[in-house]
């Protein structure tokens, strides 16, 4: 009996999938916020595999970059692609000596859940079987290979459509293309499929009946929800695979206290979290590894990307938020930028169109209307008043601007960086400021006005006299 530390994941990932029409493959495609491969991984980590290989061809450069940063996966090229069971046996190099349980999945089948896989390695343990293949039942089973039985029920063989009799096509049990194998005879067997089919190339599947005529034992585990060995082979199926993970998300988080308006209409990647009696509304975007906390509550046309939210946070309708932290209690927008490296305090404020770009607000500081606030720390309870800017880049370096707690920045305001506002300071509306303003004091960076009696009047007459000429 196989233990946990004696299985080996080989992911099938070498397939151009022409339907798609895509310069990328198709594994890489995401859904939910993970490309397809990164889906089966993530699921694959259940088992905690003592070795995880992962079967590249079809731009297999890009498939091999898409992974540099998981070491422990071992990539192995297909080159030519001659089918699954040709992409199996190039797995033999990276498993040579290893003993106990090979688990083959398919890159391209990113549903599949981790209970679901257990139980498929469960089933393979209890039977002592050579192999366990995993079955679906489907109403429509076109494009799959049909599972062949003998009388007492066992699996005899595995046949493709292409090659299938038009009695074994009405035949609604499927191969889910998903097995768990006993390593010790697996690649001497493989090596003996042959190529005698529609599309000339080594099926997996007829490792099936190679198995029975040597009399080893072969079990089946049929799935009860066939939704999720569902592939994908064209950009419509990757819609529903990801309208599907999306919905799974939301179940998950109304389940653990969320409140979704519309769950239809909510998009929440996978690993994305959110604390109890938050309220999500319709046309949200959760992204990455995005955290949002308790009794938030998230307005329509939001996306928030690696956001990370406290308790008792809102944001009001169509935000944009990418990596920022956004303090307990703040409210943010309606339609403000919050850009990478912000950081919100307890109780902060950034509301209509305002952008924020590597900036700290202090707990309870404000910046409530038409602002730009780059490259900044703004001080606890400061005020920054509408249209303010701070003018951080000079064309070739970026600097910082320091405004203190309590201070308030009047309307209209120009903050030439590197400049510090004091503690408690105050900046007149309309001021150009281009030099330090101490603590507790007025600042006013603007030109005196003049008013020029009688000037309109006189521009009024000489239009009048030159329309006449």
């Amino acid at each position: 009996m196989s233990t946990p530390s004696h299985i080996h994941i080989v992911v099938l990932a070498a397939g151009k999938g022409t339907r798609m029409k895509s310069a990328h493959p198709k594994v890489l495609h995401e859904a939910a916020g993970l490309s397809l491969l990164r889906h089966v991984l993530r699921t694959a980590d259940v088992l905690s595999p003592a070795s995880t290989t992962v079967i590249v061809g079809h731009e297999h450069t890009q498939v091999t970059a898409h992974l540099a940063d998981l070491p422990d996966v071992t990539i192995v090229l297909q080159e030519p692609q001659l089918g699954t069971g040709h992409a199996l046996l190039q797995a033999e190099s990276a498993l040579v000596g290893r003993l106990g349980t090979l688990v083959l999945l398919s890159g391209d089948v990113p549903l599949l859940t981790p209970a679901t896989l257990s139980a498929l390695v469960a089933t393979h343990d209890a039977t002592g079987a050579a192999a366990t293949v995993m079955t679906a039942m489907l109403e429509r089973p076109t494009g799959y290979g049909r599972i062949i039985r003998v009388e007492a029920g066992d699996i005899s063989r595995i046949v493709e459509e292409r090659d299938a009799t038009p009695a074994e096509r009405d035949i609604k049990e499927v191969n889910a293309g998903i097995y768990a194998f006993d390593l010790p005879p697996l690649f001497e067997a493989l090596r003996s499929i042959g190529a005698t089919n529609a599309q000339n190339e080594y099926y997996l599947p007829d490792l099936i009946a190679i198995y029975r005529q040597q009399r080893r034992t072969v079990a089946t585990w049929t799935i009860p929800n066939a939704a999720e060995v569902r592939g994908v082979n064209s950009r419509s199926e990757l819609a529903e695979v990801a309208r599907l993970l999306y919905r799974r998300n939301a179940d998950d988080l109304m389940a653990a206290g969320v409140t979704l308006i519309n769950p239809a209409a909510t998009c929440i990647d996978v690993g994305v979290t959110v604390g109890a009696d938050s309220i999500l509304y319709p046309g949200v975007m959760l992204q990455g590894h995005t955290t949002v906390g308790r009794d938030c509550t998230i307005l329509p046309g939001s996306r928030l990307l690696n956001a990370t939210l406290g308790d008792g946070v809102t944001v009001l309708d169509h935000c944009l938020i990418t990596d920022t932290h956004v303090g307990d209690g703040a409210q943010v927008g309606p339609f403000a930028h919050l850009r990478p490296g912000s950081r919100l305090g307890h109780k902060a404020k950034v509301g209509n169109f305002v952008e924020l770009k590597k900036a700290s607000l202090g707990d309870g500081a404000k910046v409530n209307h038409l602002s730009y606030v780059g490259d900044a720390t703004v001080g606890d309870k400061a005020n920054i008043g509408a249209g303010t800017i701070t003018c951080n880049y000079d064309s070739v370096h970026k600097h910082q601007t320091v405004i203190g707690s309590g201070a308030f920045v009047g309307s209209n305001s120009t903050l030439v960086a590197p400049v510090t506002i004091g503690d408690n300071a105050y900046v007149a509306a309309g001021s150009t400021v281009t030099e330090p303003v101490p603590a507790d004091a007025l600042a006013v960076g603007r030109a005196r006005q003049q008013n020029k009696d009688g000037w309109a009047a006189r521009r009024r007459a000489g239009q009048q006299a030159s329309s006449h000429d």
